[in-house]
């Protein structure tokens, strides 16, 4: 989802838990940060929540940064709001 002119939002990002574990969490990152790339954008953002521990783990493995709560998710105490440069 378009964020602003430089970042591009990802959102409900999600793996069944009977496909967890094979790494399909990081091809669709990949393929979401190429495609954001190919549009011009020069970071993705994204939201999780405190008790998606899972999800919180494969965003700072692949390298997304924790940043302040942006947008609707500022004040939401478990928000966890995260980005990162393509």
């Amino acid at each position: 989802k378009h964020y602003d002119a430089e970042q591009v939002e990802i959102k409900r990002m999600f793996v069944s838990p009977e496909h967890r574990g094979k790494k399909l969490g990081v091809a669709v990152l990949k393929e979401l940060e190429a495609w954001a790339k190919e549009l011009g954008y020069k970071a993705c953002v994204l939201e999780t929540g405190t008790k998606m521990q899972a999800a919180v783990h494969l965003y700072t493995k692949y390298g997304f940064e924790r940043i302040e709560n942006y947008g609707q998710y500022v004040g939401v105490d478990d928000s966890l709001c995260f980005r990162q440069f393509i």
